[in-house]
Formats: C-alpha cells, sequence, structure tokens
C-alpha cells in the first residue's frame, strides 16, 4: 500500500473520529467515553494501515 493510500485512510478515519466523538459525548455525556472511542478508532486506523 502506498503512502498517499495510507494518508486517504486516515482522512477517512478522521471525518468519524470529530462525528462520532460528537455523537458518543451526547449520548453518554462524558469525555471518558469520549476517549475511549477515540482509541478505539485509533487502533482500527492503524490496523487497517500496517496491513
Amino acid at each position: 500500500m502506498d503512502i498517499s493510500r495510507k494518508l486517504g485512510i486516515l482522512v477517512f478515519c478522521a471525518v468519524p473520529a470529530i462525528i462520532g466523538g460528537g455523537i458518543v459525548y451526547a449520548i453518554f455525556g462524558t469525555y471518558p467515553s469520549v476517549f475511549i472511542f477515540e482509541i478505539l478508532l485509533l487502533f482500527v486506523a492503524l490496523g487497517i494501515i500496517s496491513k
């Protein structure tokens, strides 16, 4: 996988991080739940990139 494709995947994962973080905060109302969501999303993005 070339570098431009990896950067595209990171940008593609940034949108759910921003939107999803707001949704998770609206549902749970705490920042620790948002941090957990962001960390899980980061692991998924790194897992995709590492292939």
